[in-house]
């Protein structure tokens, strides 16, 4: 497994990357409301981006036709935005996206709650972005991917939640997708030791219900079995001598 250790200079770009996407997020967070179609979404993430002189990680990423992954609800991640699908006041949004900046990308995800979401799914998206918190403890150098696993899946599973199992993390640079990947759940294998330089997308996706999901007739989107909601929460990260550090985000804005 070839897992890429980036120089001072990358690790910079990156940082810079995901400064961007940082305000990116806080942007869309702003402005998006119910009434608003996911198509907007899309326009208003894209046209931040290129603002700044950066591309979408995610546009005709594999054929993917956004800029910004809209997800409601029950969709797990890589809702296609859509004129014709317009947020509610009761929805949750997730929205999932990617910065090039000066060829290295940054990777984060937000779940968005609208005003009259009930208080049982606001707290499913509070978990979930917990759970992110928890399973970053363990990303310190010469720990393991699964200590990173286990972190998230223990502290949404305390709460009665399930973690989505056909969907990973993964390490990012260079390229959007890069090994390693990046379980929410624990398995057979340890997974490969942390090292100074590594950067990685930890990405809990959090179900209400079971964890059992699958893609819609578009190849893309990912909903939940049962129909019932699921959050995301992503940050890109760099593991470092001491405590990990987050690079998906700019100062003066909350993570």
């Amino acid at each position: 497994m070839a897992v890429s250790i980036k120089s001072k200079a990358e690790i910079e770009l990156m940082r810079e990357a995901g400064r961007i996407l940082a305000i990116t997020h806080h942007e869309l967070e702003k402005q998006v409301k119910p009434g608003m179609s996911t198509l907007d979404v899309d326009r208003i993430g894209e046209e931040i981006i290129r603002s700044y002189g950066c591309i979408p990680s995610f546009l005709n990423y594999n054929g993917y036709p956004a800029s910004i992954c809209v997800s409601i609800n029950e969709e797990v991640v890589h809702g296609i935005p859509n004129k014709n699908r317009i947020i509610q006041e009761d929805d949750i949004v997730s929205l999932d996206a990617g910065v090039i900046y000066k060829g290295f990308h940054s990777d984060a995800a937000r779940t968005l709650i609208m005003p009259e979401v009930s208080d049982e799914v606001k707290k499913l998206v509070e978990v979930t972005k917990q759970s992110f918190f928890e399973g970053i403890k363990h990303a310190v150098a010469g720990n393991h991917i699964a200590d990173i696993s286990k972190g998230v899946q223990k502290y949404a599973e305390s709460f009665g939640y399930s973690v989505v199992r056909d969907l990973v993390g993964h390490g990012v640079g260079s390229k959007l997708h890069e090994e390693p990947e990046v379980p929410n759940f624990t398995g057979l294998r340890r997974g490969i030791k942390l090292r100074p330089g590594m950067t990685i997308a930890v990405e809990p996706m959090i179900n209400l219900g079971d964890y059992d999901v699958y893609w819609e007739d578009d190849d893309w989107t990912v909903v939940t079995e049962d129909g019932l909601p699921s959050a995301h929460y992503e940050n890109t990260i760099l593991i470092t001598d001491g405590e990990p550090e987050i690079l998906s985000q700019a100062p003066g804005i909350p993570l």
